[in-house]
């Protein structure tokens, strides 16, 4: 049973780390980077996300991008190239296969409807 304030600390970085990757999952994101950003181990951040969060980091990073792509698919004009280098990409490909493994179909199936 972890104490009080290892439970209220775990939580802060978990708000902290989320705020981050809410703002910023467009760019390359590391947990290293995130938990040296916000004075903590990486080993520290995996057990926040882990016990606070029932996640992992990079799941938590994938969901967000996944969301703001479908988001940015429904409501723009952006090619599915231009969708995957906005949420973080750099191959259409490698983002096209996350789509495809969240959403059941691929970006520009998704984008018709």
């Amino acid at each position: 049973m972890n104490r009080p304030a290892t439970i209220d600390r775990r939580t802060e970085l978990l708000r902290e780390a989320v705020a981050i990757v809410q703002l910023e999952y467009g760019n390359d994101l590391e947990l290293g980077d995130v938990a040296r950003r916000i004075s903590a181990s990486p080993r520290q951040l995996q057990r926040a996300y882990a016990e606070i969060g029932g996640t992992t980091f990079r799941t938590h990073l994938t969901d967000v991008r996944m969301h703001r792509a479908a988001v940015l698919l429904r409501t723009t004009s952006a090619s599915v190239h231009e969708v995957a280098r906005r949420v973080g990409y750099r191959q259409a490909a490698q983002f096209a296969k996350a789509f495809r493994s969240r959403h059941g179909v691929a970006p520009s199936v998704f984008r018709r409807g």
